[in-house]
């Protein structure tokens, strides 16, 4: 924790454990030039990732472990940048007659040497998107070490939810090719080439404690806010144009939320938020938030430029890079199957209606045969076509179903008919919903299949 009345970040003693071949595959489908960033400049990244945040605060890492694990059959150009960057290069050639490598098994090794080691390693920085990786990151937090996972292709629910930090594949991207850390977003400016989710507003100075510009009223909370009786806001999303002045601890709070929703890879649910908060500042909880009422009242007043929508369990997000659309679960049939419902549930997939499906993958398509595939821009464009077409498709979901097309083998760099775009990501689902250990029948995968592909996958 910071000490109290700085801003002093806290310093982690870190190991990064990076699977290369896994890393740059995954970048390589989704981003041939960030892959090439990623694997010719370690030393760019592992710099932005030495400064972050989570949800104490600010953080400092040192990275007393920096292990980079290769095929050096495949992959042994790129040995001579990471060394440079100060990497221990492990070789690991295959073993195999199927060519899979033996990164997996020295990774694991190192780590728990690691966790057995005199020295006290903080976190555990795990960069691959292999959910084999799940046990282990589960016995580092058995032995009470934080665990960061980095992937560059889509990772399983259970991988993903082990970890006390996720950063996506996009967020990976533009980590390896800008210069904001998708650990410690503040202030930082959208991503080249994305358009905001709603009408843009006005963002804080960077410098929180700084004199902010006179606010306008805050908005009276109603009796019984979201957390102090359940009741809900009257207005959804609504954001007063500047947030009031603040003592250092408030600011702390503010600070820390907007990093976690900022660098979140999709909204995040509103008790996690209050925590961040909390955690930040534990005056809010015996101050009544900072004389706000309750937690949803703190949100409108101190951090107007996110978004939230109260509907339970309640969100809150960054309207640069979503919208409701967005939301977790957010179904747009009237009356989702079961099936549906549980699909959703166990693996994130976009709950879309059969239609808005076909409308994204059409659309998509449409954008293939027009424009070269690259990652920013055609989210972006198959995203305002879906709008204009009346899809509430969210650019999540659009970025969601070209990882999962691209990790399937399909390459986008040719054009595509609806139908085959339709058929990959029908295979993903599927493919998701196996190794989350559904039982499916055949009945079950062709329901699958007639919904998540627009009803062009069926056959």
């Amino acid at each position: 924790m910071s000490v109290s009345g700085t801003d002093q970040p806290r310093v982690l003693r870190s190991a990064l454990l990076v699977d290369f071949d896994n890393v740059y595959i995954g970048l390589k489908r989704l981003d041939p030039a960030a892959a090439e960033a990623f694997a010719t400049n370690p030393g760019h990244w592992l710099a932005e990732l030495a400064q972050g945040a989570d949800t104490d605060g600010e953080v400092t890492r040192r990275f007393l472990v920096r292990a980079c694990y290769l095929n050096p059959s495949v992959y042994a150009r790129y040995r001579p940048n990471f060394t440079r960057a100060g990497f221990r290069v492990v070789d690991c050639p295959s073993l195999t007659q199927q060519g899979k490598s033996s990164a997996d098994i020295n990774l694991v090794l190192d780590a728990v040497d690691a966790l057995a080691a005199p020295t006290r390693y903080d976190e555990f920085v795990i960069v691959s998107a292999d959910a084999d990786f799940t046990p282990l990151a589960q016995r580092c937090r058995a032995d009470d070490r934080r665990v960061t996972i980095i992937t560059a292709s889509p990772a399983a629910s259970a991988y993903r939810s082990v970890a006390d930090g996720v950063v996506g594949a996009d967020a990976l991207a533009d980590l390896v090719t800008q210069t904001a850390s998708a650990l410690d977003a503040e202030g930082a400016a959208s991503p080249s080439g994305t358009a905001p989710e709603v009408p843009a507003q006005r963002t804080p100075a960077r410098d929180e404690d700084a004199a902010p510009v006179p606010p306008e009223p805050a908005p009276t909370p109603a009796a019984g806010d979201a957390t102090s009786s359940g009741a809900q806001p009257a207005v959804e999303g609504a954001r007063p144009a500047a947030a009031p002045v603040t003592g250092p601890t408030e600011s702390r709070a503010r600070r820390a939320v907007r990093r976690h929703v900022r660098t979140a890879d999709r909204p995040v649910p509103m008790g996690a938020v209050a925590q961040v908060a909390l955690t930040a500042d534990p005056s809010l909880s015996s101050t009544q938030w900072g004389g706000a009422g309750g937690f949803t009242a703190w949100l409108a007043r101190s951090l107007p430029d996110l978004a939230v929508s109260t509907r339970p369990p309640g969100h809150v997000w960054d309207p640069r890079r979503f919208g409701e659309a967005d939301l977790p679960g957010a179904v747009a049939d009237t009356d989702p199957t079961e099936l549906q419902k549980q699909v959703i549930a166990v693996t994130d997939t976009p709950g879309l209606s059969q239609e808005h499906y076909r409308v994204l993958l059409e659309r998509l398509a449409g954008d293939l045969a027009e424009h070269p595939f690259e990652r920013v821009g055609t989210s972006r464009r198959v995203h305002e076509a879906c709008q204009q077409a009346g899809a509430k498709v969210g650019r999540s979901t659009v970025n969601f179903v070209v990882s999962g097309v691209l990790y399937t083998g399909l390459s986008l760099s040719e054009p595509r008919t609806a139908r085959e775009l339709a058929s990959a990501w029908a295979d993903n689902v599927i493919g998701l919903c196996r190794g989350a250990r559904m039982e499916l029948t055949s009945g079950d995968a062709q329901a699958i299949r007639t919904w998540v592909g627009g009803g062009l996958a069926d056959s």
